[in-house]
């Protein structure tokens, strides 16, 4: 996936829902990581994708990405 395709799906992240990520090529107990009430961050000059719960940000690595569940 690129990072381009992951930022289009993450498109509906607005705050009102959570995400959960899947990374392949990762210990079990790190391959996922859930961002609640998740928020995509607009895209900067550094053209990372970056997703915040308005407390912390995370910054994903879209070659990484297995799998994305949003609920």
């Amino acid at each position: 996936m690129t990072p381009e395709q992951l930022r289009q799906s993450l498109r509906e992240l607005d705050g009102t829902r959570d995400i959960t990520f899947g990374f392949a090529g990762m210990p079990s107990h790190e391959s996922v990581l859930t961002v609640h009430k998740a928020m995509l961050i607009p895209d900067e000059p550094d053209h990372l994708v970056k997703v915040t719960d308005g407390k912390s940000v995370f910054i994903i690595n879209s070659a990484h990405v297995d799998w994305i569940k949003i609920g």
